[in-house]
């Protein structure tokens, strides 16, 4: 995949929590491991890593929507967006971007309380580790929220003037890149049979 370039501080913020996501499930596969030789080699089983890998499969979860709202991975019904005048996406832009922005203010609205109440208390995981999963999770679920909204407005702002989606002219020219890469394999590896027969014939 080709990353959809930075523009801007929003994408700057968001892109360095992207390598954070990206670093997390090595991390979850690594203390999975260690469960793993603990439990069935010194038969000490822990106590945290389950929670523990859990808690960080959120974070990735919640940390990958926002870069996937950064590099434009939403669902979008290309088979239209592409076909449609400048002027037309830039209407559809417009609206997902309004519809974005509301699902943020309804699941803020909605969760605040609860998620208040959650850290206030500082809720606990009901296990025997009892790790402050709720506390942190639920407040955390609105932050990125309110993130992916914003860097929904900042994708509106950086696209008004595209003529088209920078990202698919990137992957375009990338898979360009690539079918000449292969076509040029293919003909040295026909001059080279041609040379091969040639040197059977005599």
């Amino acid at each position: 995949m080709v990353e959809h370039k930075q523009r801007g501080w929003v994408d700057a913020f968001t892109w360095r929590f992207s390598r954070i996501a990206m670093v997390l499930p090595g991390l979850i596969v690594i203390i999975m491991m260690y469960e793993v030789f603990m439990r069935y080699v010194l038969e000490l089983p822990t106590n945290w890593v389950n929670e523990m890998s859990l808690w960080m499969g959120g974070w990735v979860y919640l940390l990958a929507g926002i870069y996937a709202m950064q590099q434009r991975s939403h669902i979008r019904i290309t088979m239209l967006y592409d076909v449609v005048p400048r002027w037309l996406r830039r209407f559809f832009d417009v609206l997902s971007t309004v519809l974005i922005i509301l699902w943020v203010a309804a699941t803020i609205w909605g969760g605040f309380n609860e998620a208040w109440e959650a850290l206030i208390t500082w809720e606990r995981f009901d296990s025997a580790w009892a790790p402050p999963i709720p506390a942190i999770t639920q407040p955390l679920v609105l932050l990125i929220t309110l993130i992916v909204g914003i860097q929904a407005v900042s994708n509106l702002i950086m696209d008004w003037n595209e003529e088209g989606d920078g990202m698919e002219v990137d992957e375009m020219q990338a898979e360009i890149e690539e079918l000449k890469r292969a076509q040029g394999l293919l003909d040295d590896e026909m001059r080279a049979k041609s040379v091969l027969d040639s040197n059977n014939k005599s």
